[in-house]
């Protein structure tokens, strides 16, 4: 293939481009001047007009986003199609433009249109002659890749004196063999056909993608939430996406996947991050996640929100006309039977009042308090200060963060973990929330469980939350209060965004969860509460599962999805490791007694991963690793190390000067909160924090260490060793 064909091609693809790129910025310009417009009509002086601002500037607002965030490659693919067909080429791109004439210039890739450049094939060609890909950086063509996939059309279309040449070596091999950074990117010139089936899988329902590593399921299900919001905007818009990750390195890792789709309407969460106003990062040990992870969790968080608030009053005197009237433990503790009967704690704050002054009232004996009345007894007892502090500190709301401190009172658990949660059980958990008073991330289903089982605080309670009287104010009927967040669903005429999550509603159309394996009963508990009338996409690979006890959490998924239609895909092509790579892998998964999912690796570098054994000492074996491979690779290095190995191999990092050249400024990821640049290619990563990630190359430090860590050590270690594109070292 001759250099002046390609730079020919090239240049032909260079002159539709930039008549793409000059219809992008008038649609851009068309957007402000509606934006404008749309600022004017807010000064006509009535409701109508703010009306009609506000949905203007909104949609003018979000085309602009959708236009600037497409501008990176926008142009991709070209489809030559049989002369029958199409005369024409048929240009797809990242968003779809149409010219001043208002006839199609650009395909959008989710459009049905587009459908046939992931689907046909040399099998099936579906009149596709040449499927061509449009390598760009920015809005400049460097490269094109060519796939002839009907040989027979081709040669009778130059017979005809059309011009389409073959060039490249094919799309797929050249992306597959490109440096990685620190962010994933899109795939969309890429998808291959068993991928395109996932992504445009029907709405409804759960859409479950599973296969082994390296087989691209976080890119398509990324890629299917972008297809779905093409597809039924108003719904997943209005609703919201969620997409739920394992980590805060995952999800700054995939953050750019979707905007460079032009989709922004979506909420990115991890784990540890899934309860609104929650952040945490913090994990705990393995045999104390594996306790907290349990479904007997939600056991002992019911019978901790029943429990009476620790220095509570315990007893209520209170001499009223001829009658001394007592609330004892006894009576107090029948109330508080009859209120938690009623529903969940918090929701019973207008009724503790009534309820108590029931309870009293049924002690007056004497004539004279008889003749007064209840009404009176009401009356008297609500302006009487000692009764008014009394039930306040006895029936106080009650914020789920609070509750969960109880539990750090050891009788306290011992009391409502009695038979469900073992002594050793209740030791590791007192153990854990006595030092870092922070949450952890395995905190988090518990806070959130909490939640459930408190309830809300009505919105007149909480409003008045400084008012004593307003507090236990019984006169306010139960059904008649509405929530905070019920005021934010109040209709307004227009659309609105998901309001704060509550208990009581299901705020989001889509729920996208990827490393779904590793979700324990108690995060799938949390999850499912977010999307009971959600359809779902479940991104996961058994064998890469870091749950103990695979059959709860299989249970826990079952309840969360509730019987919703099941929509299976399973991807069978390896396209991140090299053959050599996940050969090596796959070997040691056999040889540990992984189940795992072997997906055939279709790259090959004639490479072998490197074991470097016999180490006395552990910091020289692990630099003289790091720098070959740095040296070696263009794009990102990780070292992975055990747990407790962490700062320390952090330490050592700092003091290799060597390493500059090729990394000048390497560090942490995991520590940082500021997404790092392209200069930044070495990280040190713990096993559990490469879940999703890639590399160029890979230096796995004390690989022993990493599989004793937990139950399931050797499933972490088999993930660690998929992580690399090109280079693999194990310094043991």
């Amino acid at each position: 293939m001759s250099e002046e064909l390609v730079e020919r091609e090239v240049a032909r693809e260079q002159e539709f481009v930039d008549r793409v790129y000059v219809q992008l910025n008038d649609s851009a310009s068309a957007a402000r001047r509606l934006a404008l417009e749309g600022h004017d009509r807010g000064k006509l002086g009535h409701e109508g007009g703010l009306v009609e601002r506000d949905a203007m500037v909104f949609q003018a607002a979000k085309r602009i986003a959708q236009l600037d965030a497409a501008h990176e490659g926008l142009v991709f693919g070209r489809l030559d199609l049989q002369a029958e067909v199409d005369t024409a080429p048929r240009y797809i791109g990242r968003i779809g433009l149409r010219d001043a004439d208002r006839d199609s210039l650009l395909i959008d890739w989710r459009a049905p249109a587009a459908a046939v450049f992931y689907q046909a094939t040399a099998a099936e060609p579906h009149h596709v002659v040449r499927r061509r890909v449009l390598r760009a950086t920015g809005s400049r063509v460097v490269g094109v890749e060519d796939e002839l996939l009907d040989a027979e059309a081709h040669a009778e279309l130059e017979a005809q004196g059309a011009e389409l040449p073959i060039v490249g070596e094919g799309a797929l091999m050249a992306q597959l063999s490109r440096a990685r950074d620190r962010s994933m990117h899109s795939i969309v010139a890429t998808i291959q056909a068993e991928q395109d089936k996932a992504i445009r899988a029907p709405s409804k329902g759960v859409t479950a993608i599973s296969g082994g590593p390296g087989t691209g399921k976080t890119v398509v299900a990324l890629h299917r939430a972008a297809y779905l919001l093409y597809n039924e905007r108003r719904r997943y818009e209005a609703g919201g996406v969620l997409i739920i990750g394992p980590s805060g390195v995952f999800m700054r890792y995939i953050e750019r996947v979707l905007p460079s789709l032009g989709e922004t309407a979506v909420a990115l969460r991890s784990l540890g991050e899934v309860v609104d106003g929650v952040k945490a990062s913090r994990h705990d040990e393995p045999a104390v996640a594996d306790v907290k992870g349990s479904e007997r969790m939600a056991e002992v968080v019911r019978r901790t929100s029943r429990q009476q608030a620790p220095g509570s009053p315990t007893e209520f005197r209170v001499f009223w006309r001829d009658d001394i009237i007592v609330l004892d433990r006894g009576a107090l503790g029948r109330v508080r039977r009859n209120l938690m009967s009623q529903g969940r704690r918090n929701r019973q704050l207008p009724r503790v009042a009534t309820t108590l002054l029931d309870a009293m009232w049924r002690q007056v004996r004497g004539e004279r308090g008889r003749e007064r009345g209840r009404e009176a007894f009401d009356d008297d007892m609500l302006s009487h200060r000692d009764f008014v502090d009394f039930a306040v500190a006895w029936w106080p709301p009650l914020a789920a963060a609070d509750v969960l401190g109880w539990l750090r009172d050891p009788e306290l658990l011992a009391r409502v973990g009695e038979g469900v949660v073992t002594a050793e059980e209740q030791r590791l958990l007192t153990k854990s929330w006595s030092g870092d008073a922070s949450l952890s991330v395995q905190d988090v289903p518990l806070l959130d469980e909490l939640r459930y089982a408190l309830g809300d605080v009505p919105a007149q309670v909480e409003d008045d939350r400084d008012d004593p009287m307003a507090l236990i104010d019984g006169a306010v009927d139960l059904q008649e209060l509405t929530t905070a967040s019920d005021r934010e669903y109040a209709p307004s005429g227009r659309a609105w965004a998901p309001p704060t999550y509550r208990i009581e509603d299901d705020p989001f159309a889509h729920i996208l969860i990827d490393e779904a394996q590793d979700l324990t009963p108690m995060q799938w508990r949390m999850v499912g509460r977010r999307g009971r009338t959600a359809s779902w996409t479940i991104v996961g690979d058994p064998a890469q599962s870091s749950w103990p006890v695979p059959e709860e959490s299989r249970t826990a998924r079952a309840t969360a999805l509730d019987g919703k239609a099941l929509h299976e895909f399973h991807l069978s092509t390896n396209y991140r490791n090299s053959s050599e790579i996940y050969a090596h892998a796959a070997a040691y998964a056999e040889r540990v007694g992984l189940d795992a999912d072997l997906p055939t690796a279709v790259r090959s570098t004639g490479i072998e991963p490197q074991v470097v054994t016999g180490v006395t000492d552990l910091e020289a074996a692990t630099r003289a690793a790091v720098v070959e491979i740095a040296g070696e690779v263009r794009g990102t290095v990780g070292i992975v190390v055990p747990v407790a190995r962490r700062s320390e191999v952090n330490a050592w990092l700092a003091s290799w000067p060597e390493l500059a050249a090729h990394a000048p400024h390497a560090r942490d990821a995991i520590d940082s909160s500021v997404p790092p640049s392209g200069v930044d290619r070495v990280v040190v990563l713990t096993g559990l924090d490469t879940k999703g990630l890639e590399f160029d190359g890979i230096a796995v430090v004390r690989p022993q260490e990493i599989e004793d860590e937990s139950a399931t050590g050797r499933a972490t270690l088999y993930v660690v060793l998929t992580r690399a594109t090109q280079l693999l070292t194990t310094v043991s």
